[in-house]
C-alpha cells in the first residue's frame, strides 16, 4: 500500500482496549458480538480498559464479562492502532491463551463461537483480522497500524519484528 496519511510516530489512542482469544485443539474460541462497536461481528471477547487497569486485568474481566469464563495465562501476542473515521482512535491490546476455566456461555454482549483454525469466517470478521489472526496462530508477534473509512480499511502496516514479553 502507499505510504501512510498519518504520522504514527504522533498518533495516540482515544481508546484503550483488550482482545482475547482461547486456541486448544485446532480450535479458537470467538464471538459473535450482539452490542457496541463491531455488533453482529465475529470478534474475539475484549474490551475498553478501566482507569487504573493493565490490558492483562482488562482482558480477563472482559473473557469473564463476555463469556463467563477465565483464560488461564494469557500472554500478549500483538498490538493493534486503530485510526477510525467514526470513533475515537483505538490502542488494542491481543492477547492469547491455550485453556479456560468453565464452559463458554452466551451473554447480553456475546454468544460463543468454537470454529477450527481452518474455517475462521474472516469474511464475517473486521477486514483487517485475516492479516493478523494467522500471525497469532502462529505466535508471531506484531504491531499492526490500520486506518479505517466506517468499517472499510484504507490502509494497513503489519510489523513482526516485535517482542511483547
Amino acid at each position: 500500500m502507499a505510504a501512510s496519511p498519518i504520522d504514527w510516530s504522533q498518533w495516540q489512542g482515544g481508546i484503550h482496549a483488550t482482545l482475547m482469544f482461547v486456541v486448544n485443539n485446532g480450535r479458537i474460541l470467538l464471538i459473535e458480538k450482539k452490542r457496541g462497536l463491531g455488533a453482529g461481528k465475529i470478534n474475539g471477547p475484549g474490551g475498553k480498559i478501566d482507569p487504573g487497569e493493565s490490558p492483562l486485568q482488562c482482558v480477563i474481566r472482559e473473557t469473564q464479562e463476555e463469556l463467563l469464563i477465565t483464560p488461564l495465562n494469557p500472554r500478549k501476542i500483538g498490538e493493534l492502532w486503530f485510526s477510525m473515521s467514526d470513533s475515537p482512535h483505538i490502542l488494542c491490546h491481543v492477547f492469547r491463551a491455550d485453556d479456560h476455566t468453565d464452559t463458554p456461555t452466551e451473554t447480553d454482549e456475546a454468544v460463543p463461537l468454537w470454529t477450527s483454525v481452518e474455517s475462521i469466517p474472516y469474511n464475517q470478521m473486521w477486514e483487517d483480522d485475516r492479516h493478523w489472526l494467522p500471525l497469532l496462530l502462529e505466535e508471531t508477534h506484531f504491531h499492526g497500524r490500520f486506518i479505517f473509512e466506517g468499517e472499510s480499511m484504507q490502509w494497513m502496516d503489519m510489523d513482526t519484528s516485535v517482542n511483547w514479553r
